[in-house]
């Protein structure tokens, strides 16, 4: 594998998809991860994110010294670039003229990091600090107009480079993260097919020759392709448990026990919890506090369900945007929100988790799911909250406004699936607001409820834009939703993007 270190650099989970497109699977680690913990993982390179910090901060992140005389190729990335330099013996300054945004960088093509380059690049670069002298035996191969845009140090396999080669706007990023790959010497062989295999050996090696599992399924492509690859493992001694929270889509319930009884061939037990869910949801209004109960109240149910079982381990499709979003473990990134699958679990859980997709994307996750026979159908659902339409619901829960909810997001969907937009879209979703406005239908005046409708592109779910939908689209569905769902007599449209929003509205 490659190591990213994650020095609280805002795109690191970029660095690790880049990897991985190349077929070397990568694993990311806080900045300050012990040498022995990276030795045990047996490297065959080692990245350094970049970070909000300058080297020569009191508190600036820094990493193992080990790592400096380990012989590893090491590749620095903007502050990784920089902490290489200032820890090797050169100086690094704060820039005379700050580079944001795209930039021309002349590069030369003799070195492997460039290989199969024109010399002339177009990339992102994001400083305010830049390298002004070198440490002994490296040098200058990238320059922008302003600044040392690429450093080596081929014979001690080193390697820095200012920009940010992981973000899209640099146009050949992949290229160079392919070359650093064949700088390292790591074999593209981590596929679907050996991810399942592995996870496969791991799980079975966990639950042993007689435990059992349960899992918390939704019919969302998440625990669907968790539950299969486990089930691939351990047969009928999995028990998928799918709870009706009272908070899913329309029809949701019957929907999903058909599908994966059908399709995926898994053992299921139903069961109808909504009017728990909502009672313990009655006048909170709080989103955290929303998630919290919901993950409380999913436990107890489950917890009751693995009893009648007698279950030893939780299967759970948690993903790496679920875990990053959550909780700060692997770098100094800030905690955004809990997450259904991350937060809510309480420290006296009587279940030991499996959560075989956690290091990975959704689109990763999608590919494995194809490995394992699950349906495009499926793969291609788009991506529900672990909490449902409580954190589409703003302001107080309940069972009312859950099925105005429902009404409305039934007819976006249908009408985005109509439009063909439904597979090229991120997430599209309608939102049911605490705002009451005046309208007139008919001779009558009203005062109905506010909805919004939410609509993305994104590639993981870590960074979105929010979509350009056409104005006859979201005027139809406008119109359906006034005109068929009583109690809602606005629509308007979202078109905030992540950052500075997040795709949900809770």
């Amino acid at each position: 594998m490659i190591i990213v270190l994650d020095f609280g650099a805002q795109y690191s989970q970029l660095i690790a998809r880049r990897v991985r497109e190349q077929n070397v699977f990568s694993a990311i680690l806080p900045f300050n991860a012990p040498w022995a913990d990276i030795q045990r993982m047996n490297p065959r390179g080692i990245i350094l994110s970049g970070g909000p910090n300058s080297v020569y901060a009191d508190d600036a992140p820094r990493c193992a010294d080990e790592i400096w005389t380990s012989g590893l190729p090491i590749l620095g990335i903007c502050y990784g670039l920089q902490l290489m330099v200032h820890r090797l013996g050169g100086t690094v300054e704060n820039a005379a003229e700050r580079e944001f945004g795209r930039a021309a960088v002349t590069v030369d093509v003799a070195s492997g990091l460039f290989k199969n380059s024109t010399g002339a690049e177009t990339v992102w670069m994001s400083h305010g600090d830049s390298a002004q002298v070198l440490p002994q035996g490296f040098r200058a191969v990238g320059r922008s107009a302003t600044a040392l845009a690429a450093i080596e140090a081929a014979e001690r396999k080193m390697w820095g480079v200012q920009f940010h080669p992981e973000v899209k706007h640099t146009v050949n990023g992949d290229q160079l993260f392919s070359n650093f790959i064949d700088l390292c010497g790591a074999p593209r062989d981590w596929t679907p097919r050996s991810f399942i295999e592995e996870q496969i050996e791991r799980i079975r090696q966990q639950v042993g020759e007689t435990g059992r599992a349960v899992c918390g399924i939704s019919g969302g492509v998440d625990s669907s392709v968790a539950a299969t690859l486990v089930h691939r493992a351990i047969g009928d001694r999995l028990t998928c448990v799918f709870v009706d929270n009272g908070l899913l889509r329309k029809n949701e319930f019957v929907k999903v026990q058909t599908s994966l009884r059908d399709q995926l061939g898994l053992r299921v037990v139903a069961v109808d919890a909504g009017e728990r869910f909502l009672a313990a949801l009655a006048g909170v209004s709080d989103p955290e506090q929303k998630r919290k109960i919901i993950g409380k109240v999913f436990i107890d149910v489950f917890d009751q369900e693995s009893a009648k079982v007698d279950a030893d381990f939780l299967v759970q499709g948690t993903l790496y945007p679920d875990v990053i979003e959550s909780v700060s473990i692997k770098g100094p990134s800030a905690v955004i929100k809990s997450h259904h699958n991350v937060g809510g679990l309480p420290a006296n859980m009587k279940l030991k988790l499996i959560e075989p997709l956690r290091e990975l994307f959704k689109d990763e996750v999608r590919r494995v799911g194809a490995d394992l026979g699950v349906s495009q159908e499926l793969l291609q659902r788009q991506p529900f909250p672990g909490p449902g339409l409580a954190v589409r619901i703003l302001g107080e829960v309940t069972g009312e406004k859950t099925a105005l909810l429902q009404a409305a997001d039934e007819i976006a969907i249908e009408e985005i699936k109509g439009a063909g937009l439904y597979t090229k879209l991120w997430q599209s979703f309608a939102v049911l607001l605490p705002v009451r406005t005046v309208g007139v239908m008919g001779d009558f005046r009203t005062y109905g409820l506010t909805c919004a409708l939410r609509a993305v592109h994104s590639e993981d779910g870590m960074t979105a834009d929010w979509a350009h939908l056409p104005y006859e689209l979201l005027g139809r569905i406008s119109n359906r939703i006034v005109n068929e769902v009583p109690g809602i007599n606005r629509v308007v449209y979202d078109i905030s993007s992540k950052p500075p929003s997040t795709i949900e509205w809770e």
